[in-house]
């Protein structure tokens, strides 16, 4: 009996084993396809650890103390957002003993995580050089000390709502207070000539006069905004109005640190770590030309602290030798400014309100210009989408049949990226198969407070490499680029990661609300919307879900570098109803909600739900934003994919107001 039970547990042993060697071995092809990282079958001392990067959500000190019970590591580099580490022992010995690893479960929270190890010839600690700071800006640590630090935070009564001291505003990331002058965020701007009655705190005073006397400033600021943010929260990019500030600006970091991504118009981005109690100094053209914001999630990835010398933080996340996870705590910033009393006559006119030429007309125009294409989609899908993002999530909850069927048709183990994922509708159809990303920060957010998977990008330029996707998604999105050549951009862009042989599901707004004389549900609701009218509208006929997905991929801000110069070429159409977009400019007409469409190009509008309140606290009107559409008559989105090299239309067909296609990738690029 007792060599019975030894041959079984054999038998069991045996089976685990084969197991484990066809996950290492899938891990391996993994690693090879989707990051080009070749693993070697004889000896050596380095290895790739699979499921045991920062991207899986484990920390540097959890897989150093793994590694290091079997030998002295040598290197451990631990890429930012990847889900692999790469090791280099002291000996090939220590490596053979780190490689019997293999199968080795880590605790993450509530989850397992299971590391799949395999040799590789060599480890590069040094995969970028060093990343230099945006022009202008400067990083002083523990400018504040933990006493002051303290005194400060006492300071900022979140409880009071005392006007005539301050104005305090709770917005949909973060609450705000303002002190000297009220930001506000309707204009982007300062009333100048209504300063708050309290000015700033006294117990800032003494921080400021340092500012001074190091040389960090030459002026003492008369504006302050304080920002809370707890876990997960953030800010989206931006640049501080040029006419509302001058040049310097002072931020300082209390409670907890986070990581603030600075961008350059032409794509150059750079993640700076600000520690707390580290006072940002920020002029010139980080100040007037560089974006700054802070996505919102709960983990940073930062550099890790030596042990021996724990005071010292670094800013620089190049180097990957040096890198662990961070959780985010609640963070205070006051931000110090001071009010620009003159126009600005900065040497960035491009990014310069005071140097734009005025404002186009409202309504716009259609784009003549890569440029006004900018504009109009900024200012009519990016910022819209931002200010309504809640009240939209609210009513994007049920996804359309005919995209669950595409998605539930997927082998498991498939990769599917949702371009425009919106509110995340979607991703939890197949949360095994799909990851998804949008333009505006806002959604996106919310995405991960509901536990999916997403990151902000814009849909002319995914930061994902090519040819990985099994599947992808644009539902809803292509319909807010404002020209032919934007449109047909994004279809290349979905192209581009594909893998041969992969496919891409795309729903555009139809022109024909009414099809096979059946109207779509968007003209057949008609019970009371209330103050949200045109909105539920749209998501029941699924239409208008687009514009979450949409404002944000398609956006193209930055991007546009994807697009050239404008689209005037038009698709020739029939329909006398219909705006060309090669004749001379037209303006955008308001869409009357619910009704058939007189254009192709159009804005369609948006009531906030329960509106904004005045001083009085009596009910104010429902602000109402205006979304740009371009809805897709028959036949034009088969044309606009015909167009596009490499991909092939499986099937097209109407679905409930949207013109839809599915494309196959052929290779043939």
């Amino acid at each position: 009996m007792g060599s019975g039970t030894n041959h079984s547990g054999n038998t069991k042993q045996n089976q685990w084993e084969k197991k484990l060697l066809r996950k290492q071995i899938k891990a391996s092809h993994t690693l090879l396809k989707h990051e080009g990282i070749s693993t070697v079958s004889q000896p050596t001392k380095s290895l790739v650890v699979a499921n045991g990067g920062l991207g899986n959500g484990v920390s540097r000190e959890q897989l150093q103390d793994v590694l290091g019970e079997v030998g002295e590591v040598e290197i451990l580099v631990m890429p930012p957002h990847k889900p692999y580490a790469l090791v280099t022992y002291r000996s090939e010995v220590s490596a053979q003993r780190g490689h019997a690893l293999n199968g080795r479960q880590l605790q993450r929270g509530d989850q397992i995580v299971t590391l799949y190890l395999s040799y590789v010839n060599t480890v590069d600690s040094e995969l970028w050089g060093c990343v230099d700071l945006p022009p202008g800006l400067v990083l002083v640590e523990e400018f504040v000390s933990p006493e002051e630090e303290a005194l400060l935070l006492d300071a900022i009564d979140w409880t009071s709502h005392d006007e005539d001291v301050t104005v305090q505003k709770v917005l949909k990331h973060r609450r705000v207070k303002h002190f000297g002058y009220e930001f506000r965020y309707d204009n982007n701007n300062v009333d100048k000539d209504k300063p708050l009655p309290g000015g700033l705190p006294q117990v800032c005073v003494p921080v400021l006069e340092r500012c001074v006397r190091d040389r960090h400033t030459e002026v003492m600021p008369d504006q302050l905004t304080v920002n809370q943010y707890q876990s997960g929260q953030g800010i989206p990019p931006h640049v501080d109005t040029h006419s509302a500030f001058e040049d310097l600006i002072l931020s300082l970091s209390l409670g907890a640190k986070t990581v603030m991504d600075f961008r350059h118009p032409e794509g150059r981005s750079v993640a700076v770590v600000l520690p707390r109690r580290s006072l940002l100094v920020m002029k010139g053209e980080s100040r007037y030309l560089w974006t700054h914001g802070i996505t919102p999630r709960k983990f940073d990835v930062v550099p890790a602290c030596d042990p021996k010398s724990p005071a010292a933080v670094t800013s620089d996340l190049s180097n990957h030798s040096n890198l662990t996870l961070s959780r985010r705590g609640t963070r205070t910033s006051l931000t110090f400014r001071k009010v620009r009393r003159t126009p600005c006559d900065c040497g960035y006119p491009s990014a310069c309100d005071s140097q734009q030429p005025p404002a186009p007309p409202s309504p716009p125009f259609l784009p003549r210009s890569q440029t006004d294409a900018c504009r109009l989609e900024a200012e009519f899908v990016h910022r819209v989408y931002e200010e309504i993002a809640c009240h939209f999530s609210s009513t994007r909850h049920s996804p359309w049949p005919r995209v669950c069927h595409f998605l539930s048709s997927l082998e498991p183990g498939s990769i599917l990226a949702d371009v425009g994922c919106g509110n995340g509708k979607y991703l939890g159809v197949n949360p095994d198969v799909i990851v998804g990303c949008d333009r505006s920060s806002a959604l996106v957010q919310i995405c991960s407070e509901r536990g999916f998977q997403a990151f902000v990008s814009d849909a002319l330029n995914v930061p994902l490499r090519s040819d990985t996707c099994d599947a992808c998604i644009s539902i809803a999105v292509i319909h807010h680029l404002s020209t032919q050549k934007r449109r047909q951009a994004v279809v290349e862009e979905l192209a581009r990661l594909l893998r041969p042989g992969g496919r891409a599901l795309i729903y555009v707004w139809a022109v024909e609300q009414e099809y096979n004389k059946q109207k779509s549900k968007y003209l057949k609701e008609t019970r009371q919307q209330g103050p949200t009218g045109d909105n539920t509208a749209q998501d029941l006929s699924g239409i208008a879900t687009d514009a979450h997905n949409t404002a944000q991929d398609l956006s193209a801000i930055a991007t546009d570098a994807h697009n050239t110069a404008q689209d005037l070429s038009g698709i020739a159409t029939d329909c006398t109803k219909v705006h060309r977009e090669t004749e001379s400019p037209a303006k955008l007409s308001v869409h009357t909600n619910r009704t058939a469409f007189n254009s192709q190009d159009l804005l369609v509008p948006w009531h906030l739900k329960g509106g904004r309140r005045g001083g009085s606290q009596a009910p104010a009107p429902s602000p109402v934003f205006h979304r740009y559409y371009h809805v897709f008559q028959k036949g034009e989105l088969e044309e606009l994919c015909v167009r596009v090299r490499g991909v092939a239309i499986q099937r097209s067909y109407h679905d409930q107001g949207n013109w839809c296609v599915i494309l196959k990738k052929t290779g043939d690029r």
